[in-house]
């Protein structure tokens, strides 16, 4: 049992350490952003199932009552593989210690989706307002595409069920058909993709454990790349010039894309529409994707390996 928690503390702090800051360094997540948002799910699953897998370990190595409960089905063998008997001094402190952090990282994601759904209920109602002919919900009856009286120019998607996108009169005028066509690509990707998710999730670990450096990487790398991913969809169907335009012609009076500006994200993703990076060969996105699955499945192999070799 020891060697396992040992194993897996080494694979949680690889994972949530080193390979994290190699990665924000690296230069193909912006070639393939989607590939890279599935490497940063694996890397996160990765330190989770470290930490549950341990909790369960020293629980049981701790607590009879979890011991019994876990280990009821197996046959002795498996448990006298685990050693549960001899628990090390320090497997309270780390039990207790895991069993906060996984309080509090439900207590975070539980706060996260309260807050986003608050935060939904008030954007439709202000949408009810300045729409006051549709019924309550914004059932989609009426379409997924709503229009608003506003010269401002802006579009936007609104997360829930269905989800809504939202146009202004001001960016009708201002964009072409097929900047419009871009823009709304766009947005439909950011529903399609359930990208709402990944970015609450990437914010409530990222709000409770800002000193993580996975967590914290990953939060800012999420809000990066979907934005990349949804470029890159809306500019293999409307072509990456016009999709480059419809940004301009949508942020430019805000002066986000100034240098001085803080927004510089919408200069970067403005410059790589209108050079795209090369990409990544079909064979190279495949074994990224299946190394970077493979990689949660880390922690289970160490966790049952003393189970697979009794019975073995």
């Amino acid at each position: 049992m020891t060697v396992c928690l040992l194993l897996l503390s080494t694979v949680a702090l690889a994972a949530a350490v080193p390979i994290p800051r190699a990665l924000t360094r690296a230069v193909w997540p912006e070639r393939e952003p989607v590939v890279a948002l599935w490497v940063w799910q694996c890397l996160v699953a990765t330190v989770l199932l470290c930490c549950l897998t341990a909790l369960v370990l020293s629980a049981a190595a701790v607590f009879h009552t979890v011991r019994v409960r876990v280990f009821a089905p197996a046959p002795p063998s498996v448990t006298e593989a685990y050693d549960l008997s001899g628990a090390p001094p320090w497997a309270t402190a780390l039990t207790l210690l895991l069993a906060c952090g996984a309080a509090w990282t439900t207590a975070m994601l539980a706060r996260e989706l309260v807050e986003a759904r608050r935060s939904r209920g008030l954007a439709r109602a202000q949408l009810r307002e300045r729409a006051p002919d549709l019924p309550p919900g914004l059932p989609g009856a009426r379409g997924p595409l709503l229009v608003l009286e506003d010269e401002y120019p802006d579009a936007w998607w609104l997360p829930g069920h269905p989800p809504q996108l939202v146009v202004t009169t001001g960016a009708l005028h201002r964009l072409t058909a097929h900047q419009l066509d871009a823009v709304l690509t766009h947005e439909r990707d950011h529903a399609r993709a359930h990208h709402d998710w990944l970015l609450h999730l990437s914010t409530a670990l990222a709000t409770g454990f800002p000193r993580v450096p996975l967590f914290a990487h990953f939060c800012e790398q999420t809000h990066r790349l979907v934005e990349l991913a949804a470029d890159d969809t809306a500019s293999r169907r409307c072509g990456h010039l016009t999709t480059a335009l419809a940004l301009i012609e949508l942020n430019q009076h805000r002066g986000v894309l100034s240098c001085a500006s803080s927004h510089r994200l919408l200069g970067e993703r403005v410059d790589r529409l209108l050079a795209p990076p090369p990409r990544l060969g079909r064979r190279d996105r495949a074994l990224t994707t299946t190394v970077a699955a493979l990689v949660p499945l880390l922690p289970l192999l160490i966790t049952f390996a003393p189970a697979l070799t009794a019975l073995g």
